[in-house]
């Protein structure tokens, strides 16, 4: 099959040797040698497509990953030139390592950009745990032996990966290498770009580069460093110990860590290397693969050894095709000296158990002042209607405080009041609402690109012009509420109750959600429907 890559095509599959589009009229072939035979994934910035290289012999499987600008300005798209050429330049340097992709080639047609990476066939860690289940604790310790030294080369030629998730490492079906992939420092660059002229209208506006849950807050705030791939690496490792999703997993209300310990059955040595690698501060997190490394090899034989103790003799490894095979364990660990020094990281945790977010120092003022004048409280900015003498967990928030939390870094708002509050044209991105209450509150042209509403309430809400490209909205309850010309491309809707809801103009290509929930829904034909054909006529 030929897949054609103009992302407007509404009917891009075409017969295999064909050289022109039969639905668009693009051609087929691009630079008389690649040719697309299918859609890898698609992002808000790219796309990616299985292909074939017709000027080689054999022709050669490659991939060709496409960078669209979505606003065609003039200045916008000369900075998608530099920032493409830059990305071309670092995935050159980086691509002369065996454990990740080459880069191919690079152009331009169209104001449109392509790159062509090596293709490197086998089973993302993702597809693995969801075809073979969680993995154990050895065969997680051998996944950080092999990527950690992947991000110690990346960050020796001073790049910050930014993506480290399951999805994003491949183990190669040839050698059983794990391969890093998807490296994406053109979208990050131009969205700090657009971050700084922020009165352009554009959906680059305030877009952090990651994927919410596995990205650390500095990285959400658009600041990341060596450490933010660590501790994505970090929550990799939860994943394919417990199979769950970050958002699956809960959070602590008070310090926003990750509340994992009780879903992992792993020695206490691993756990307090993966704990440090989750720490939400910097100050306390391990600041480079290089910190992980040397920590891993003081607990060399650990995972052996709490393996052979608390399953058996065997110990089970992957193998490419994700079935289970099994090795001898190696030597008994003798008395680690590592166990002391981890002792001593779970008493210097525990004495930072009392550190606060800035949303909660914020609460912890007022409930600290319960018994001043109400005009003190508002001061602060929080309602004093809702303060009661049980402190800090009745207040609620208001526009100013929680503008002002998330000014500070805080990003998790989630189980808050929020009902009624006027958060026209805000700008939330990433932050986590999860099971918040936000029942007619005024939310339009606010920018709320990746953010969390899980299981929210926005009954009521308007929502108008609203900025949701890929934000996760399972089980959200949106009866009612306003959507009208909203951009939800890329959004997880899964279980939404879309009853009465507007979306009358609204951008939903490429999101999850079911014929049977849009029914439920008002659309008109100005409606981009998941698929990126345009609603039934109707009126709204």
């Amino acid at each position: 099959m030929s897949y054609c890559l103009n992302p407007a095509c509404t009917n891009p599959s075409n017969a295999p040797r064909q050289m022109v589009c039969q639905s668009c009229g693009k051609d087929l072939v691009l630079r008389d040698r690649y040719r697309s035979t299918r859609i890898l994934g698609r992002g808000g910035f790219a796309t990616t497509f299985l292909s074939e290289d017709e000027g080689l012999p054999g022709k050669p499987t490659c991939v060709i990953k496409q960078l669209r600008p979505v606003v065609t300005a003039p200045h916008i798209l000369e900075m998608s030139r530099e920032l493409f050429q830059r990305e071309a330049e670092t995935l050159g340097r980086i691509g002369n390592h065996p454990q990740m992709p080459r880069l191919l080639d690079y152009f331009e047609l169209e104001h449109e950009f392509f790159l062509v990476q090596e293709y490197v066939k086998g089973a993302t860690l993702q597809q693995e745990v969801r075809r073979s289940g969680p993995f154990d604790e050895s065969m997680v310790f051998k996944v950080l032996e092999e990527v950690l030294p992947l991000l110690d080369h990346l960050h020796s030629q001073e790049v910050i990966h930014r993506d480290i998730k399951p999805a994003n490492i491949i183990r190669r079906e040839i050698d059983d290498k794990l391969v890093l992939i998807d490296f994406g420092a053109v979208k990050d660059q131009v969205s700090q770009t657009a971050i700084a002229n922020p009165d352009e209208n554009s959906t680059l506006t305030s877009f952090a580069v990651g994927t919410p849950g596995f990205a650390p807050p500095e990285q959400m705030a658009m600041r990341p460093v060596y450490a933010s791939d660590v501790y994505s690496l970090g929550v990799t490792c939860i994943y394919l110990l417990t199979g769950k999703s970050p958002k699956d997993l809960s959070y602590n209300p008070v310090s926003g860590e990750l509340s994992w310990r009780d879903h992992v059955r792993v020695g206490p040595e691993i756990q307090d290397i993966l704990g440090k690698m989750l720490e939400v501060s910097l100050r306390d997190r391990f600041r480079s693969a290089k910190e992980v490394m040397q920590a891993l090899a003081k607990n060399s034989g650990v995972s052996e050894d709490y393996q052979s103790r608390t399953s058996g003799s065997r110990s089970p490894i992957r193998s490419s095709s994700g079935s289970r095979a099994y090795s001898s364990p190696t030597r008994p660990r003798s008395t680690s000296p590592s166990a002391r020094s981890a002792s001593k990281v779970r008493q210097y945790n525990a004495t930072r158990s009392g550190t606060q977010s800035p949303l909660t120092e914020s609460l912890s003022k007022v409930s600290g002042q319960l018994s001043t004048p109400r005009s003190s409280v508002s001061s602060l900015g929080m309602d004093s209607s809702s303060l009661s003498s049980k402190g800090r967990s009745q207040a609620r928030l208001t526009p100013n405080a929680l503008q002002h939390a998330y000014g500070r870094g805080q990003r998790d708002f989630s189980g808050q009041d929020l009902r009624n509050l006027n958060l026209r044209k805000f700008q939330l991105p990433s932050a986590n609402f999860h099971e918040s209450k936000l029942q007619n509150s005024d939310l339009r042209d606010a920018i709320l690109i990746n953010a969390n509403f899980g299981r929210a309430n926005f009954s009521g809400a308007n929502l108008r012009n609203a900025n949701l490209m890929q934000a996760y909205m399972s089980h959200a309850d949106l009866a009612g509420a306003d959507l009208r010309g909203a951009n939800l491309s890329d959004a997880y809707l899964s279980h939404a109750n879309l009853r009465g809801a507007n979306l009358c103009g609204a951008d939903l290509s490429g999101a999850k959600l079911t014929e049977s929930q849009l029914s439920f829904a008002q659309t008109n034909w100005l409606t981009v429907l998941p698929n990126g054909k345009r609603g039934k006529k109707g009126r709204c």
